[in-house]
């Protein structure tokens, strides 16, 4: 009996190191989705499929990976902000189109449209390290243009891209005037136990109870809620409540964590909002909150917005 159970144990722990094997050998893979199942990973539109005047920009990141970005501007002098906008980890900036055409209209300010290394037209496989590098090359791109107000460099990021941003943020004062979160999460590290719920004992986060001992193993772990606090720019964050992927109580414990160190943060949430189509479920008031946003903290116009 005493070997049977002894047998049975060598199994489980065998299975066990073989599922946690396979999980930080293929982690980048479950974190970093640059090409959606029967997509390909090529851009399906370009911005004039919308009709969108753009220009192809290439970038080097600072350890050498060739990145492309899309940059759209409103108009050619055009006076208000310019939005660099981070995406979520699966797809490409091409299915994200929809969604800064009508932040051209509503806003009427640029957009810079960063692929992260191996997603679209960029070079590269991507980590977190290199796209933070990524990150600071199309930040310092941005900075040195001669055609856009400088000091109207807004970050706007959603889910992996609120991670990108803030770090962008808390690195760089001077350049960023305010930043954007929309579904973020608090870090990866919490995430695992959220999407593999066996993982919260042995992974997790500054505000896990669990032992953590297996962070180590984890290469991307995004600690966004260690890094927002350290945001010293106004800061707007925006939660889709009904969001089945990242819980909404991250965003709850990032806006937490950063009104105790920064006092120009506000929380806005929308009650249909899912991970995906907060700003779609949201309408007219997930606009005009951000507009009212920029109106306070980076002095844009009213008279800029269209309705």
């Amino acid at each position: 009996m005493v070997s049977y159970l002894w047998a049975l144990v060598c199994v489980a722990g065998a299975v066990a190191a073989a599922g946690l094997a396979l999980l930080v050998a293929f982690q980048e893979r479950l974190v970093y989705v640059p090409v959606l199942p029967g997509l390909s990973k090529s851009y399906a539109i370009t911005p004039s499929r919308l009709r969108l005047p753009y220009e192809d920009v290439w970038l080097r990141s600072a350890d050498g990976v060739r990145l492309h970005a899309w940059f759209i501007k409103f108009s050619p002098d055009c006076p208000g902000p310019t939005v660099l906008f981070f995406q979520e980890n699966a797809g490409n900036i091409a299915h994200r189109l929809e969604f800064i055409r009508i932040m051209l209209q509503r806003l009427q300010c640029n957009v810079f449209l960063l692929s992260y290394r191996g997603y679209g037209a960029s070079d590269g496989d991507p980590s977190q390290h290199g796209i933070i590098m990524d990150a600071q090359a199309a930040l310092d791109h941005l900075s040195q243009r001669k055609d856009i107000d400088t000091s109207k460099i807004v970050v706007f990021g959603r889910s992996l891209g609120g991670a990108v941003g803030s770090t962008l943020a808390k690195s760089n004062p001077d350049k960023v005037s305010a930043l954007v979160l929309e579904n973020t999460f608090t870090s990866i590290l919490d995430m695992a136990g959220v999407l593999l719920p066996f993982l919260k004992w042995f992974i997790g986060g500054s505000a896990s109870k669990g032992p953590k001992f297996l962070n180590f193993l984890v290469r991307s772990p995004w600690n966004t809620i260690d890094v927002i606090g350290q945001v010293k720019q106004p800061i707007l964050f925006l939660s889709g409540l009904q969001d089945e992927m990242v819980p909404p109580s991250h965003m709850q414990l990032l806006h937490s964590k950063a009104v105790k160190y920064n006092s120009c943060c506000l929380f806005v949430d929308f009650p249909s909002g899912m991970h995906m189509d907060t700003w779609l479920s949201g309408g007219d008031r997930y606009w005009r909150t951000i507009q009212l946003f920029l109106q306070k903290y980076i002095q844009v116009q009213e008279s800029n917005w269209s309705g």
